[in-house]
């Protein structure tokens, strides 16, 4: 593991096992029960040059959780980068107000260009269609605990990843991170066009994966064990593609589609925001109250991960609780008001 988090390429599977590990001490401050003060004094620089609100408050609210504060600039308009300033001269110019640094920015390459001119450890917040591989920790740490909870086990699962596959960053991440892990069957289904890159599909094939494409959902997949949409992303697109792009029903992840074609016990999962809107063929609202979404519990893994990924690079993964005291309020007992109960899959 380097100084940074920029692709899931610098993971060992001994790291992420640990990182999971730190993870799961880190549930009960996330869980707001607990308090720890180890960043206190440390400061978090937020650099968001692409739209963002779950990922950039989610690793504010982990940094702030513990102990320390942030600094958040969100867009080119306000940056110095609209003034011509290379991503060199700010980048050192950053490191020397902040301790760490997460970053997204539109352009594949940018955040890595970024970070090599500091030694202040830098987070991929998303680099364009590049990787977002906090999310995929965050995404992979939710697959093992629903497992948990089902008694089932990664090594063997059947994957079904869909939607744009081509452009969606969270499933580039995801499949590189799978394929640390003992082979399984994953099953890729994506509009014609928007397929997964084929270096990462032989990447997963050469770790012993069963990987399978499809450009439809209508199929059967009662043994799935996890539907992972992703949003189309017709921000990406060029200008050719957006006038002759269409998209069927064929992608709409809802409640009939978990009933009638995968089984009780499949898991949907989405890197969110997740397009809601009448016809958008996405993950649909009206599995809001099913036990098997499982996109809020995702949400809320990102703050244990991502708080454990700032524990490991900035060196108090090993000290964060020695000092965990109860907080002084009274901590939600339930989050959401439709969040379903997992309990009910069992």
């Amino acid at each position: 593991m380097s100084a940074h988090l920029l692709s899931v390429d610098s993971l060992s599977r001994d790291y992420v096992d640990h990182l999971f590990d730190v993870a799961r001490r880190m549930e009960p401050i996330a869980q707001r029960r607990k308090i720890t003060r180890v960043l206190e004094g440390a400061v978090l620089g937020n650099l968001f040059f692409e739209a963002s609100t779950r990922t950039r408050m989610s690793f504010h609210s982990a940094f702030s959780r513990l102990g320390g504060s942030v600094c958040d600039t969100t867009g080119f308009t306000f940056s110095s980068m609209a003034k011509g300033e290379s991503l060199y001269d700010t980048s050192r110019v950053i490191s020397g107000y902040v301790d760490a640094i997460v970053m997204r920015h539109p352009d594949l390459g940018s955040v890595a260009e970024f970070a090599a001119a500091t030694h202040v450890p830098v987070i991929n917040g998303g680099d364009g269609p590049g990787e977002h591989p906090s999310q995929a920790l965050l995404d992979l740490y939710t697959i093992n605990k629903e497992f948990e909870r089902l008694g089932k086990a990664l090594p063997g699962a059947h994957l079904l990843l869909t939607g744009d596959l081509r452009y969606g960053r969270t499933v580039h991440s995801l499949l590189k991170l799978l394929s640390l892990y003992p082979p399984m069957q994953i099953t890729l289904v994506s509009p014609p066009g928007l397929e997964m890159p084929s270096e990462l599909i032989d990447r997963a094939e050469n770790a012993g994966h069963r990987v399978s494409q499809r450009d439809t959902l209508q199929a059967d997949y009662s043994d799935v064990d996890v539907v992972y949409a992703t949003r189309i992303q017709k921000e990406r697109f060029t200008q050719e593609m957006v006038e002759g792009f269409s998209l069927s029903s064929d992608f709409s992840v809802d409640r009939a589609f978990l009933d009638q074609r995968c089984s009780t016990h499949t898991i949907a999962m989405h890197p969110l925001p997740r397009d809601s809107r009448p016809g958008a063929n996405d993950l649909d609202v009206d599995l809001n109250d099913d036990p098997r979404l499982a996109i809020f519990r995702q949400t809320d893994n990102g703050i244990p991960v991502r708080m454990a990924i700032f524990a490991t690079l900035m060196g108090v993964a090993d000290t964060f609780d020695r000092d965990l005291r109860d907080v002084g309020w009274q901590p939600p007992h339930r989050i959401g008001v439709d969040d379903a109960d997992f309990i009910a899959l069992k």
